[in-house]
This record gives C-alpha cells, structure tokens and sequence, in this order.
C-alpha cells in the first residue's frame, strides 16, 4: 500500500455519487480532505472546478501524490475509484477474473443503476409536473435492476464476490430504495447486502459527511436551486 501523508483533495457534495468516494477514502484510511461543491448554489460552474472537472459534476479528486510523484486531477466517480484501488491495492483486485467481475459491477451501476435511480428520483420528488408515464417508466426499470441485485446475492455476499468498490458504488442509490418507490421486502437478498453494507463503519461514516451542508440548501422548496440544478442547459 502507497502511504501517502499528503492528504487527496476531495471535490464532494453529499450526493450518492459523491457518497462513494467518501465511503472508499473512509475504508482505505488515507489522510483526504473535503472541498465542498454546492451543486445547489452553481459552485460546480466555477472556472477551478471546471479546470479538473471539466463536465461541471462532482465528485472529483486531486491527489498532490499522484504517478511519477506528481499531482493528478481524476473525475467521473468509477475513475475514481478505480484509480484509489490501483494506487492503494485495495477493493479492486489485481487478478484479471476477480478484476473483471468488479468491473462489470461498476459499470452496471454507472451506466444503469445510477442514472435510472436519479431520473426516478426526479420525476417522482422534484420534477414540477408529475408525469404519470416518467414516473412508472423509471420506478419500473429501478424494480428492475433491485432485481437484478438481488438475484446476484442470492449466491453472493458482495456484487463481485468479494467487498469491492463495486459495493461502494451502488450503495448510496440502494439506501434510497423507499425515495424510488421500491419495497425493499420483495428484494430479501438486497435487503441482507444493504444490512451488511451499512453496518460497516467506513461506509456509516462515509454516506453522513456533509449531512449539515445538504440540509442547508434545503432543496425541496428552494426554487433557485433547482433551477440551477435543474434548469442548465450549458455555460461558457
């Protein structure tokens, strides 16, 4: 393990995407520290931002300790992860197979698990017409995927076999089940996983960091916020 004494830049805003890489810096015990982007208040257009993350989303990290002993901006939060697992050894194996299971587990939760959880999200808590079709479109296709988790745990103990930060990356969206329109009792396997998940203290830890500051944009009834989270269409 690389034991790094200068702490990794965390660019974060309490979201489950941000959720993931407090989790994995929490379980891997290296010094970080946390730059908060109030996604609420159009911090995440800011030219400092935009200079390491240039699709004006967080989370991002700058670590000072990066190859060669240079620093290195990463951003998209799987990158991120990935590139903590290479650098430190740990949650991302370095056995091709064991490798590649990881890899597909994260990759089913960017690419699936993630955006269709927060398009449910959206039109079901935020969005300022309820439409019928979008609701049930995407309430139906999270269903979907909890089923798909809780099929693989029915033999598993983790998505990958082993804890990996392919568990770290889906259970920021699983926690939210109730927000999704979900009945987390039809997914008994998925409710085991997500038992196991919160009573590791990293991830306890990890999904509470910055709590107070999202409870201060108070997003459902600040409409300047949404418009800003909401309404972008594009900035230059």
């Amino acid at each position: 393990m690389d034991n790094t004494s200068n702490p990794i830049a965390l660019y974060y805003w309490p979201t489950p995407n941000g959720w993931k890489i407090s989790i994995m810096l929490e379980e891997l015990g290296v010094p970080y520290e946390i730059h908060y982007v109030n996604i609420g208040a159009g911090d995440q257009f800011k030219p400092e931002f935009l200079a390491i993350s240039p699709n004006n989303r967080m989370p991002a990290i700058v670590d000072p300790d990066g190859p060669g002993g240079e620093p290195i901006s990463v951003f998209e939060s799987g990158a991120i992860l990935q590139y903590l697992g290479r650098k430190f050894g740990r949650f991302y194996p370095s056995d091709e197979r064991a490798r590649v299971a990881v890899d597909e587990w994260l990759f089913w939760q960017v690419g699936g698990l993630g955006p269709m959880a927060g398009q449910c999200h959206h039109f079901r808590n935020y969005a300022p017409e309820k439409l019928p079709y979008a609701i049930d479109r995407y309430t139906n296709e999270v269903n979907r995927l909890y089923g798909v988790m809780n099929k693989r745990l029915a033999d598993h103990e983790f998505l990958a076999g082993e804890y990996s930060i392919a568990d770290m990356a889906s259970i920021g969206w699983a926690s939210l089940w109730e927000n999704q329109g979900q009945d987390i009792a039809e997914f008994p396997n998925l409710k085991r996983w997500l038992d196991t998940m919160m009573a590791r203290p990293a991830v306890a830890k990890g999904l509470v960091i910055g709590k107070e500051e999202r409870e201060k944009m108070k997003l459902a009834t600040d409409k300047n916020a949404q418009s800003v989270l909401f309404g972008q269409r594009s900035r230059t």
